[in-house]
């Protein structure tokens, strides 16, 4: 079986050789690498000794163990459509005869694409919150976090440190820490700086130093929206928009998934079909944090 798993390696070798002979970026070979790895792991699990012995129904069956093991129905279909790919690529080099992954139905779900912001809305959105420190530090915090609204509304002065966010486990959701590039840390401190003292902990609070509620925050982040003129977008969007623009930049799915704060890997797996490379600003990027 040993010398059958180095034939499967040498396909996927080819096939992101092949990837980069046609130019593709960096981004989607890994993509369609982690993909691919995934589907020859299942082959080799079900013990096939030859990729000319794959017909449709094991690709059927592949499928349907994705699903089966919590993964989206978007999901499956993205990684059928780089097994078509795969085969497609095999069958250029005369490895195989037939793309039997062509001959397997997508899952239907429905195509409720993640909303996010483009270039010119995340940087007019940035440049009107800049007006006020304490909505400042709220759009910040969403656009280089990708915290829920509900864990924003929670932050309490002790959680915010030079370096990092401390985000509090809270019912299935465990603690987790995200770092904090320059900027947003500035941004932070310099609401700090002008928020009035009490000896309310919450780290954002109303003008009467009450803490701020979850809808005082939508509320901010929906009149920012208004007065850019950003249209059919919610406050979670901001959120969609980190994770998008994380993995567009090149910073690997686990750890993003980690950062945000994702139940199962394939909730975050969702948004690798919205993204390309190029657009993602650099800023967006954790490694540089």
């Amino acid at each position: 079986m040993q010398s059958d798993n180095i034939i499967f390696s040498d396909y996927l070798d080819k096939f992101i050789a092949n990837l980069q002979q046609k130019g593709k970026s960096r981004y989607t070979i890994i993509a369609y690498k982690k993909d691919i790895e995934q589907f020859l792991g299942f082959l080799a699990k079900k013990q096939f000794e030859s990729i000319n012995e794959v017909k449709k129904e094991t690709i059927s069956e592949f499928i349907a163990d994705l699903i089966s093991n919590n993964y989206t129905k978007k999901s499956a279909s993205r990684k059928l459509n780089s097994i078509r790919t795969f085969y497609r690529t095999l069958k250029e080099e005369g490895i195989v005869t037939i793309n039997p992954a062509l001959d397997v139905a997508h899952p239907r779900f429905e195509n409720n694409k993640p909303r996010v912001l483009s270039r010119l809305e995340y940087r007019a959105l940035r440049d009107f919150a800049r007006s006020d420190k304490r909505t400042y530090a709220i759009v910040e915090l969403f656009l280089q976090t990708g915290l829920r609204i509900g864990e924003l509304a929670t932050l309490r002065l002790s959680d915010v440190t030079e370096k990092e966010l401390i985000i509090k486990g809270y019912g299935k959701n465990q603690e987790r820490r995200i770092p904090l590039n320059k900027l947003l840390s500035q941004a932070l401190q310099d609401y700090i700086a002008v928020r009035p003292e009490t000896q309310e902990n919450h780290l954002f609070i109303t003008k009467n130093q009450k803490p701020l509620l979850i809808r005082n925050i939508r509320n901010i982040v929906d009149r920012c929206f208004r007065e850019v003129g950003i249209q059919n977008v919610k406050v979670n969007d901001l959120r969609n928009t980190f994770i998008a623009h994380q993995l567009a930049a090149g910073v690997p799915l686990a750890y993003v998934s980690k950062i945000v704060g994702h139940k199962r890997l394939s909730s975050t797996e969702q948004f690798l079909d919205l993204i390309e490379q190029e657009q993602a600003p650099s800023q967006y990027k954790l490694n540089e944090l």
